[in-house]
């Protein structure tokens, strides 16, 4: 039986969306609740929610919107905290899937205890926007499928 410390979050990448005059935007949000940088909405499940429930609630609480679209991937990863973080005891990482959600483009309400600011890019700056690889790549498979769509 595995420990404890072994357990994985399961949880969402939302990379969230706006189709607007200039283009595709996409949200960056800067992270500022157990670690500092660019990220795009995402969450944990709780539990016995369905995911599609849990990214109705996390788009709504990061963001202020509802999805006027959602999309499934069939990409999926998971990754260590780089630290344990009291408010997840036994929680070692997160796994997560990949989903796209557009939204209506606009000022976006902030989650305050996780966030402090958010942007409205095109491609190439959201990806430099990114701290992590893993959602580096979730970015590029979105904006692949956005530009076939």
């Amino acid at each position: 039986m595995k420990e404890s410390k072994d357990k994985y979050r399961r949880g969402i990448f939302i990379v969230t969306y706006s189709r607007t005059k200039e283009g595709i935007k996409y949200l960056i949000l800067k992270r500022k609740l157990h670690w500092k940088g660019g990220e795009f909405p995402k969450g944990g499940l709780k539990k016995g929610e369905k995911v599609l429930n849990a990214l109705k609630r996390e788009l709504k609480e990061e963001t202020g919107f509802a999805p006027l679209r959602i999309k499934k991937f069939s990409y999926s990863g998971k990754y260590d905290y780089y630290k344990i973080y009291s408010d997840r005891p036994g929680i070692k990482g997160q796994s997560f899937s990949l989903f796209a959600a557009e939204i209506d483009f606009g000022k976006i309400r902030l989650d305050k205890v996780e966030h402090s600011d958010y942007k409205w890019l095109g491609f190439e700056k959201a990806i430099k926007k990114l701290t992590w690889q893993n959602q580096k790549k979730c970015l590029k498979i979105v904006n692949d499928w956005l530009k076939k769509d």
